[in-house]
């Protein structure tokens, strides 16, 4: 036993400079900069997704539905054909207008020379009035004759715009008996079927402009003042997605149980997967922006009284006092204790001594501090109890 027992003491004996070595090895920690970001505060209300253009597209002229290529669910580009109409009687209509208009043009000419003659006669007897040499009955003929070849020469001109008119009326038929997309769309509904006769102004499809989706927003009547054009709003979807929207108008309604306006506002990336009557969350600012000093949430200590954090001052662990704001995404505002720059250790920190020497992994994960990142804050957000 005496043998065990000087073997053991000898071997602590060993250890002790390993043990005192690597107590006073520096604590390997990760650090990051204290910054400054823009905040301003938010409210979150209830949103749905409306359709910012969709349209009910009509037959313009009527006829038979000769073709429908069209389903519910196919994507158009504006232009496509939704519905052609049977054109056979329209072309007949279009060769009897053409028609007419030969037959007016001939007898426009044959018009024209009997009014030149007409004429002739009337200003040759005009002239052989003037020398006695003709009756006053001759000359009155000669100009009722001038006057019938005029009126007939008007008539056939009357004739030629009312067949030009005729002729135009049945191209219009004629083009608008294919009916076309007027805007690039999806197919919501198909209100026609091959053969069916279709009255002008009858539906023939409804389409929604998928990349002009908007997002109708409810907001307290006390908050409309703060929102601006220019400031990207948040909104997400019952599935967890986010989208990023500004406002394109406030409408000038109020609803007097819940003192809210509409709000309109616009996707700023048009192609997001939502759809119509969607409801969604959107943290609507209430207030103008902000620069604040922000510090890392990993890097709060719960200390008695509030919160702490540990500096890295020349290696060394310093423990700051600070207090805290609001919450901003993976950060809080720091209301007094903190400077941007300052370089606060986010991992490591929970077995660090005041004063203890300390060794950074690597450079802090942050880059010096810079201004103009936007956060946004919750309204009632508080600091998580848990540190980390």
């Amino acid at each position: 036993m005496h043998i065990l027992a000087r073997a053991a003491l000898g071997m602590f004996l060993l250890a002790l400079p390993l043990i005192a070595s690597a107590q006073g090895r520096p604590a390997g920690v990760t650090t990051e900069f204290v910054t400054t970001s823009t905040m301003s505060e938010t409210v979150s209300v209830f949103g749905e997704v409306v359709a910012g253009r969709q349209s009910a597209v009509a037959a313009r002229v009527a006829g038979l539905a000769q073709t429908v290529p069209i389903r519910v669910g196919d994507h158009v580009e504006q232009g496509d054909v939704l519905a052609r109409l049977d054109t056979e009687l329209l072309e007949i209509e279009l060769s009897q207008a053409e028609a007419q208009i030969a037959i007016a043009e001939a007898g426009i000419a044959v018009s024209q020379a009997r009014l030149d003659r007409a004429e002739k006669a009337f200003r040759r007897a005009e002239t052989l009035r003037e020398n006695s040499t003709i009756a006053e009955a001759q000359l009155e003929e000669r100009a009722s004759d001038f006057a019938e070849a005029r009126g007939a020469f008007e008539e056939a001109q009357a004739r030629i715009k009312a067949s030009e008119t005729a002729l135009s009326e049945v191209r219009y038929r004629l083009e608008n008996a294919v009916i076309r997309a007027p805007f690039e769309a999806i197919i919501l509904d198909v209100a026609t079927e091959v053969g069916q006769f279709i009255s002008a102004g009858s539906q023939v499809a409804t389409l929604i402009d998928t990349a002009a989706l908007e997002i109708e927003a409810s907001v307290p009547a006390r908050f409309v003042n703060a929102l601006r054009a220019d400031q990207t709003v948040t909104a997400t979807t019952d599935v967890g997605e986010t989208v990023e929207l500004s406002m394109r108008a406030i409408l000038p309604t109020e609803f007097s149980a819940t003192r809210t306006r509409p709000v309109r506002f616009e996707l700023i990336e048009p192609n997001a997967a939502i759809a119509v009557g969607q409801t969604v969350t959107l943290d609507v600012p209430i207030s103008a922006p902000r620069e604040v000093t922000t510090v890392p949430k990993d890097a709060l200590v719960q200390a008695q009284g509030g919160w702490s954090v540990f500096l890295n001052q020349d290696g060394k662990a310093t423990p700051r006092t600070i207090e805290i704001g609001a919450a901003l995404d993976n950060a809080f505002e720091v209301i007094s204790g903190l400077a941007p720059g300052d370089e606060v250790v986010v991992r490591g920190n929970e077995r660090l001594r005041p004063g203890q020497d300390i060794e950074p992994s690597g450079p802090p994960r942050s880059e010096a501090p810079q201004n103009g990142d936007t956060q946004t804050e919750t309204n009632g957000a508080e600091a998580s109890d848990e540190n980390g």
